[in-house]
């Protein structure tokens, strides 16, 4: 589980610099990995930064801080996304509090860091439903590779017309027998 940071347009449905913040962060430690995913490192930790779509069109980057038991990598990685939104000139946001960060925001951000950090050490974890997982990953995949949803098979698409056929003709011969015989 990690805390998630947004840098999006300062303007709402403003175009969406990316080759400028990606140059940003190249100058910046850190590493790419092979899934395409940056790798920040910060000194006192590491903060992954992957494009945030919506649809096939980039509207943001996404910033997930690894929750721990310290505050000290949220201090950080908002220091630092704070400092890298103003030279991009970009907003950052915060979607767990619903807000765009600004100065005074540190205290809130890091108590919310601490709170997700405490359920995710205290909650029960979640039992999945065999087969649940499986298309949870295909669905991730099929998401982040922009790949259109599969369709229905031929043969249930067949059922399910003449399904729904049978009844539309039920009802109208209903209609019809109801008519005839009562008028």
């Amino acid at each position: 589980m990690s805390y998630e940071l947004v840098l999006q347009a300062r303007a709402p449905g403003a175009p969406y610099d990316e080759t400028r913040v990606d140059a940003l962060l190249a100058a910046r430690p850190g590493t790419v990995r092979p899934d395409g995913v940056r790798e920040w490192d910060l000194g006192v930790g590491v903060v992954e930064v992957l494009p945030l779509r919506d649809g096939k069109r980039v509207v943001g980057t996404e910033l997930r801080v690894p929750l721990e038991d310290r505050e000290e990598l949220i201090r950080e990685a908002l220091t630092e996304a704070a400092a890298l939104a103003h030279k991009a000139q970009l907003r950052l946001f915060d979607p767990q509090l619903g807000e765009v960060l600004t100065g005074s925001a540190t205290e809130r951000v890091v108590e919310q860091y601490l709170r997700t950090e405490l359920y995710r050490r205290t909650a029960k974890p979640m039992e999945i439903t065999p087969g649940l997982e499986e298309a949870m990953n295909r669905a991730e995949r099929v998401d982040r590779l922009g790949l259109p949803s599969e369709r229905m098979s031929l043969s249930t698409r067949l059922v399910l017309f003449a399904v729904g056929g049978f009844a539309i003709l039920f009802f109208v011969m209903r209609f019809l027998m109801e008519q005839l015989n009562g008028g």
